[in-house]
């Protein structure tokens, strides 16, 4: 059994544990995932290779695709497909084949525009962007936040903002008085 790491990363909060999909689960997703590649090879005439897959998402997203350069790459949750395994099957993997075979019919284009949803529905699939599942014992990512204030309020900053202030690359002011954002200190 493989020891809990999620402790150890910091930002990280883990509530009733879900464990993620097993080998004999990612064999079927793979498969499914060859089907929709296959079926949309018959539908455009076109052969379309078989695209690598990678069980490494985490966060909120059941998938994603990415083609950087010449590599393409569709990134599964395999915690969320534990807890919605057939939803995903059905939703999941032909969303994230669709946005395959657009970028390789078509280049970039809106990633959930006219295109994708003509091939989502030659799939017979839901054209919906996203699913809204229930979280509760995956692990996703909390992001830090940091006071800062001005004279009408208290603004929560993300740790990226923080630290672009920090490094002095940018300032952010206030909507509603204008003022610039200063760092309040805690205790201080």
């Amino acid at each position: 059994m493989k020891p809990d790491i999620y402790p150890m990363i910091p930002g990280y909060v883990r509530l009733d544990k879900v464990e993620p999909i097993n080998e004999s689960q990612k064999e079927c997703v793979m498969d499914r995932t060859r089907y929709f590649v296959d079926e949309a090879g018959k539908i455009y005439h076109r052969n379309f290779a078989f695209i690598s897959i990678d069980f490494d998402l985490k966060g909120r997203a059941a998938g994603m695709y990415r083609a950087k350069k010449n590599q393409r790459v569709i990134r599964y949750n395999p915690y969320i497909f534990a807890k919605y395994f057939e939803d995903n099957l059905e939703s999941t993997v032909p969303h994230e084949v669709a946005h395959y075979v657009t970028d390789m019919m078509f280049g970039q284009i809106r990633p959930h525009g006219e295109e994708w949803r003509e091939v989502m529905q030659a799939f017979g699939a839901d054209t919906s962007r996203t699913c809204n599942y229930d979280l509760e014992g995956i692990p996703v990512r909390r992001y830090q936040h940091h006071a800062y204030h001005c004279s009408c309020m208290i603004h929560e900053i993300t740790n990226r903002r923080h630290n672009k202030i920090l490094k002095n690359k940018t300032r952010y002011f206030c909507k509603k008085c204008h003022e610039e954002l200063i760092f309040k200190i805690a205790n201080g």
